[in-house]
């Protein structure tokens, strides 16, 4: 009775439109495939993509309160094990690929300010991106529209963090633009972690002719000198969470952290510029996608000199300059068939990337934290060319789908530090991923379906930097190969509840593990078989009084089916929590002045390394709350926010640094603090 009382009590809501899975604008209710849009509120200050992906179920995103090395990012326990960076997940910013064409992408790129919605695809559907798609998240950025208008946006809060955003937009003479810069700086929870970055987003929107539109994107971002604070071992952190101690593995006098003694650091400089044509032909649409960009990082490592003795070590510090481009071309058809609706869509994505790396040490004689002598010199490239197709025939209670897509991945090294060994050669990877699926409308308010699909993961470049045994090149690792199921349910009750539940399994074969890891050297290798096995239910609501509920669950068995070394058959993949959640509750007044909301978020506890034997990091669950005004006075229009997360002042593990052969393992997240942040927006 109670829960009737509470489904009359829904009210309507728009459905949710999404692009990721199909390639074309459907309903999220009508995918075959675990899919969620969600936005970053009011109550953010939009640095970071964890604070929106949280709400996601199936996906794990980690602020590793470390800006030298971006956020942690798994879809259903692939990428768990990515030291920095994001790999295993395809990253995509308004149709531009933040991905690279090895599979390892970047979250940072991604501009928050301007965006609209994020979309994060999980499960079999993925593989119809390519290339290290365990799933998949696009950003997509609003347009340009209405009278012009500029926009300050001002937050502060604990440990010295502090972002201004400055944004105007508008549309005029056909023409749609948004202008966007802003900067963030913090001092950094953990010691050594203060960070300063810079950010510029410009987009253009106009229809040439008709039936046309054309987008013109360009982004920068900037971060120098951004303090690496490193892992701590788990003695260090139950002493001091924040690492300020001075670090027995320290072999200096007097002794400071590593962090300190080697001031560990990172500067990125990453801009690019990328535009896409779609034209309508009626029902049917071409589309064209061409970017190009260039970044470049130098990182300042933490292990001392012996380590960098052997001839083949690449030092200390990392120093890389990348240029990458890339196109897409697409034609999706649109046509009547077997009292249906059959839509193909045919295309070709190309990509590339091309590295002039070198690597120095980190020293001169007792001076520790600079660039030394040359160790390593060479140019590294990474291309991919793939065809794919993807076709759905709709009728009636019916929709089946399905997709093709080839993948060819090819990597070369040109190296030219002859003493460190000739290192020189490539590599040809290829593989064709499938998915198939299936929908079946079993009311109009709830629908089930089911999917599979092949899926494919190359090493990336950093993981194909080492062998084992010579130190050199790995030409002998090879790609992991995956099978993905899923079922699942979509169910809509009163237009103002919706609920979406899946279950899945993968199972992977060669997996990609940890081989070695010795003086910040890691090599990899192919580690036998694992699966996956898990549930996933989201449910949103919407009800009387200005109040809505949210709640994301996930289980996730993730387990090596197969033993390998020292790793039993059984044991846990590292990274992977057993089980995450989400859950919301919040209030907006009427009138949307006012608006309040508390948030509950927990995860179980996560092994460090595969072989399970030290010590896992403890689950957590932790609450935060937010407060939200708004206020408007002619073209005036004002928000404010307050903030106040980990409201009972939890010591907890955040996130953990998987395989660190120091045993360096976790990184903690910020006991109880708070952020403010105010707004003003003037329209012309």
């Amino acid at each position: 009775m109670f829960i009737a009382a509470l489904l009359a009590a829904a009210v309507t809501e728009a459905p949710i439109v999404v692009i990721s899975g199909t390639r074309t604008e459907r309903a999220s209710f009508d995918v075959p495939a675990s899919i969620d849009a969600v936005a970053i509120d009011d109550s953010q200050p939009r640095v970071n993509a964890s604070e929106a992906l949280a709400a996601v179920p199936g996906l794990v995103v980690q602020n590793r309160q470390n800006y030298a090395q971006d956020l942690q990012i798994s879809s259903r326990g692939f990428g768990a094990r990515s030291a920095f960076g994001v790999r295993g997940v395809h990253l995509i910013a308004d149709g531009i690929p933040a991905s690279m064409p090895d599979g390892q992408g970047q979250a940072a790129t991604f501009n928050l300010d301007m965006a609209e919605r994020i979309e994060v695809l999980r499960g079999p559907y993925s593989a119809i991106y390519g290339n290290h798609a365990g799933g998949v998240i696009q950003l997509f950025s609003k347009e340009g529209e209405g009278a012009p208008s500029v926009e300050l946006n001002v937050s502060g809060g604990s440990y010295g963090t502090h972002k201004t955003d400055l944004n105007a937009q508008g549309k005029q003479g056909g023409i749609g633009y948004l202008l966007d810069a802003s900067r963030f700086d913090t001092d950094g929870y953990r010691a050594h972690s203060a960070a300063t970055r810079d950010q510029a987003y410009a987009k253009l929107t106009l229809a040439p002719v008709d039936g046309a539109k054309l987008s013109i994107v360009a982004s920068a971002l900037r971060q120098d000198d951004t303090q690496d604070p490193l892992g701590v071992t788990w003695a260090t952190y139950q002493r001091d969470p924040r690492a300020n101690e001075t670090d027995n593995a320290d072999t200096q006098t007097p002794k400071r952290t590593l962090a300190d003694r080697y001031n560990t650091r990172k500067s990125i400089s990453h801009q690019q510029i990328g535009a896409a044509w779609e034209q309508h032909f009626g029902d049917d649409r071409l589309r064209v996608t061409a970017y190009g960009g260039n970044r470049e990082v130098i990182q300042y490592q933490a292990f001392s000199k012996a380590f960098q003795a052997p001839a083949t070590h690449s030092g200390g510090v990392v120093d890389f300059e990348r240029d990458f481009s890339g196109a897409e071309i697409s034609w999706t058809h649109v046509q009547h068939l077997a009292i249906g609706k059959l839509t193909t869509t045919a295309g070709v994505e190309y990509g590339r990337s091309s590295d002039a790396r070198q690597g120095y040490e980190n020293f001169i004689g007792n001076q520790f934290g600079v660039k030394g002598a040359l160790r390593r010199d060479e140019d590294d490239k990474v291309s991919n060319l793939d065809p794919y197709l993807q076709t759905e025939w709709d009728s009636g209670a019916w929709q089946l789908s399905a997709g093709l897509r080839h993948n060819r991945v090819k990597i070369s090294v040109d190296d030219h530090f002859i003493s460190n060994g000739n290192d020189s050669g490539s590599l040809n990877y290829s593989h064709t991923t499938p998915v198939l699926g299936v929908l079946y409308r079993v009311a109009p308010q709830l629908n089930v379906y089911a999917s599979a699909a092949r899926g494919f993961e190359t090493p990336t470049l950093n993981e194909l930097f080492y062998s084992g045994t010579g130190g050199g090149f790995n030409f002998r690792l090879q790609p992991a190969y995956s099978t993905h199921l899923e079922g699942g349910i979509k169910a809509r009750l009163n237009d103002g509840v919706r609920i979406n539940a899946a279950l899945f399994q993968v199972k992977t074969d060669d997996e990609l593990v940890v081989d070695t890891a010795s003086g910040g050297r890691t090599s990899y290798r192919n580690g036998g078989k694992t699966l996956r096995q898990g549930a996933e239910l989201s449910l949103d609501a919407t009800w009387r009084y200005g109040f809505s509920t949210r709640l994301a669950l996930t289980t996730l068995r993730a387990i090596y089916d197969q033993g390998y070394g020292n790793v039993l058959k059984g044991s846990r993949l590292p990274g992977v929590p057993n089980a995450n959640a989400y859950a919301e509750l919040a209030w907006q007044e009427s009138a949307g002045r006012w608006g309040a909301a508390l948030e509950a978020i927990a995860a179980s506890d996560i092994y460090v390394e595969d072989s399970n034997a030290d010590k896992a990091a403890p689950g957590y669950g932790v609450l935060n709350a937010r407060i939200t005004a708004r206020q408007q006075w002619g073209g005036w229009r004002f928000k404010q926010y307050a903030r106040l997360n980990n409201l009972l002042d939890k010591n907890y593990v955040g996130s953990v640094i998987v395989g660190d052969t120091n045993k360096r393992y976790y990184e903690a997240a910020p006991q109880r603090n708070w952020m403010l942040g105010v707004s003003a927006l003037y329209q012309f």
